[in-house]
């Protein structure tokens, strides 16, 4: 075989690999909410988007367990710690957008009183495109380690 015709083959099969090559999906990992065992504090969801192939944005996150869910974005200017409702989150294509403590997160209203830590609280992101995810979170104590040490 010809040098010029092992580099045509060779080129030939890396655009076949490419092709092959799976399409990163729109969806959610890690999830767990952080519980508030005071009945008139709200807790916490914390999780992980990843992009798909298309920009879209987070536009609610609930669940069947809590009276009322809200997105917030923690921040901090000098000395002053605050909070803000935000509406919707860009997810851009291709990319990992965390909800974490002291950033974005979900604030759960009145969580159903029979759930107690250790449970499992299914969580559905909306998000602009129509699409619909469905993620479990353990239900966490206050002092238990989140999962991957978070």
């Amino acid at each position: 075989m010809t040098r010029i015709a092992l580099i045509g083959l060779t080129a030939l099969s890396a655009l076949a690999l490419a092709g092959c090559a799976k399409k990163p999906q729109l969806n959610v990992t890690d999830a767990y909410i952080r519980y508030s065992p005071v009945p008139d504090n709200p807790s916490a969801a914390y999780f992980t988007v990843h992009g798909g192939d298309q920009e879209v944005s987070l536009i609610d996150v609930s669940t069947e367990v809590a009276i009322r869910t809200e997105m917030h974005e923690s921040m901090k200017a000098g000395d002053m710690a605050s909070m803000k409702r935000v509406t919707s989150v860009p997810i851009p294509a291709r990319s990992i957008v965390k909800f974490e403590p002291g950033g974005l997160h979900v604030m759960l209203w009145n969580i159903n009183p029979g759930l107690k830590p250790p449970k499992v609280v299914t969580l559905t992101f909306a998000f602009s495109n129509g699409e619909r995810i469905k993620a479990d979170a353990p239900l966490l104590a206050m002092g238990d380690a989140a999962p991957g040490g978070k």
